[in-house]
């Protein structure tokens, strides 16, 4: 069997060329992640440049990780159950928009944190929530 025809004139050397193929895969996997991750920032970031909120490290680590794209009209929600929150001298509170829970330090004007997911039904540390 000649497999120069490839220009591999051994195993070894076909091992070579996968590896380096390999490594080309997982560094474009990388990147893409890392596009994905930054689109999602910047998107949340024009989101909020709108409005008064702002997002905590955190709050975007977990928008990103838990795949929560958060559309103008839930972001209006957020920001207007914050504001009645504030209104009431709440300080940290849990805000529900359909279906998604964030605490947000009103004093602060700061997304804290996002859930989406029903496992997480215990929230600590807060003075008032507000359902949207």
């Amino acid at each position: 069997m000649n497999i120069s025809s490839n220009n591999f004139n051994s195993i070894e050397l076909m091992r070579e060329q996968l590896r380096k193929n390999s490594n080309q895969l997982e560094k474009q996997n990388d990147q893409l992640d890392r596009a994905s991750f930054k689109s999602i920032l910047e998107n949340t970031k024009s989101l909020t440049e709108s409005s008064g909120l702002k997002f905590s490290k955190h709050a975007n680590e977990r928008l990103a990780s838990r795949n929560i794209d958060l559309t103008k009209e839930q972001l209006l929600k957020l920001e207007e159950g914050t504001n009645k929150a504030k209104s009431k001298g709440i300080n940290e509170s849990l805000v529900i928009v359909d279906g998604l829970a964030f605490i947000v330090s009103c004093k602060n004007n700061t997304v804290i944190t996002a859930v989406n997911d029903e496992s997480d039904q215990v929230f600590t540390n807060i003075d008032g929530a507000v359902i949207m």
